[in-house]
């Protein structure tokens, strides 16, 4: 059974297309569904529960990126799939207030990216050399007796372990003072590493993006032999806006 897979919800009074990018590696059409001036992109699609899987999402983002390129964009999660056009356009009669406020909130303005990570080589040398008691007691570490070297080990450890947390928070409170005054909203993810400084998105007017860009390098440069940053600019509000339509 065919129906319409939803990607996302722009300004549109006008019928458009966007290129044979839909899910499902059929090269189906986006276009948008429009209800007086906003519309719903969307593509022809099975009625199916799509995986979670790279090649899905990977589609599914492409295309909202494309849209992008013109458009404000709302993205709209991820294997949202209902009958036909009918039923999108009584869902944006329905959520149509909510929607213009959501495309307003999030005109002019682009999400960014920033991840930083401790470099694993000069780190643990810096901790070294910044915590006394920490280098005195790896010191002492030849004149232990071998049957309490475990229990040496497992202190050091922690040690180690403490002053790394204390270094990233440190070093996190020094980039968000820098670039979180230049952003309109930010979020803060998930660390999945243990040497992730920060994993942040950050809302930014377009207006600010050059001078964000700007502070960004100034950090790259001044921790250049400690941290590495991961920068992206060119990626859908995912973090900010991710609509759930009930069907």
């Amino acid at each position: 059974m065919e129906g319409k897979y939803i990607y996302c919800i722009i300004e549109a009074e006008e019928n458009k297309t966007f290129g044979n990018l839909g899910i499902g590696c059929r090269e189906d059409e986006l276009h948008t569904v429009c209800f007086r001036d906003i519309a719903a992109v969307v593509s022809d699609s099975p009625i199916i529960n799509y995986t979670v899987s790279r090649k899905n999402t990977l589609a599914h983002e492409k295309a909202i990126e494309e849209v992008m390129k013109e458009h404000t964009v709302l993205p709209v999660r991820f294997a949202t799939v209902t009958e036909d056009e009918e039923r999108i356009k009584r869902i944006l009669e329905k959520e149509y207030d909510r929607f213009k406020d959501l495309l307003s909130r999030m005109e002019d303005k682009k999400e960014l990216g920033l991840k930083a990570i401790f470099k694993e080589d000069t780190i643990y040398k810096d901790i070294l050399e910044k915590y006394k008691d920490l280098r005195i007691l790896q010191e002492k570490m030849v004149t232990v007796p071998p049957q309490k070297m475990y229990f040496q080990k497992v202190k050091i450890g922690e040690m180690v372990e403490s002053a790394l947390q204390k270094e990233k928070e440190l070093h996190k409170k020094d980039i968000l003072d820098t670039i979180t005054p230049l952003a309109a909203e930010t979020k803060i993810n998930s660390s999945y590493y243990e040497l992730m400084i920060l994993n942040a998105s950050f809302l930014v007017e377009k207006s600010n993006e050059a001078e964000f860009d700007q502070k960004v390098d100034r950090l790259g440069l001044k921790y250049d032999n400690k941290i590495k940053f991961k920068y992206v600019s060119e990626i859908p509000p995912f973090n900010f806006v991710n609509i759930s339509i009930e069907l």
